[in-house]
């Protein structure tokens, strides 16, 4: 996947500024492809004079004027190609596998502050994710097909995190008994 594809389902969820646009990323999209700002106002100036998309300039009282892009046709035909283009099921590099099998070859304990710090961090995310569906998506709420498929990526990340926070238990009780 390519940022731009990114950025055209986001600016299809939502048209805005370049702005706007960076915080999502910061707050959801960010989560499954990361994108610095920079890279993103880059690849919006491509997108613009690809046509892809379109912008349209909002005056402001008392703050300078803004952009805010929406996809125009071919940036929506660009992402109904790539919609119908297969996916190769990705591979992972998980460094911290790789420790956890290292530490075999010296001091397992040497790893359990570190494994705990992801797991902490895991767990924050999990709660964050857990907040945003309370949030946007909650019980009985009749949901638009765009909002069913946001909330079935969101339950995919929950889920991740739930196994992930599962795993990191597992390794945990496994580096103490070791150290014991």
């Amino acid at each position: 996947m390519a940022l731009e594809h990114a950025i055209l389902v986001s600016l299809l969820e939502q048209p805005g500024s370049g702005y706007e646009l960076a915080r999502r990323f910061d707050r959801s999209i960010g989560r499954f492809w990361t994108a610095t700002h920079q890279q993103i106002y880059r690849v919006l100036r491509r997108m613009e004079a690809d046509g892809w998309i379109a912008a349209e300039e909002v005056v402001q009282d008392g703050r300078p004027d803004k952009k805010v892009y929406a996809v125009a046709r071919d940036g929506r035909s660009v992402l109904s190609d790539w919609l119908r283009e297969p996916v190769e099921p990705e591979t992972v590099r998980h460094e911290l596998a790789v420790k956890i099998r290292a530490a075999a070859f010296d001091d397992p304990a040497a790893l359990i502050s570190e494994v705990t710090r992801h797991r902490e961090s895991h767990a924050a995310l999990l709660e964050r994710y857990r907040t945003g569906e309370q949030r946007d998506f909650p019980p009985g709420a009749a949901l638009d097909p765009q909002q069913q498929l946001q909330h079935v990526v969101l339950r995919g990340g929950i889920e991740y995190e739930r196994m992930t926070i599962a795993w990191l238990d597992d390794v945990l009780t496994t580096l103490h008994r070791l150290s014991d």
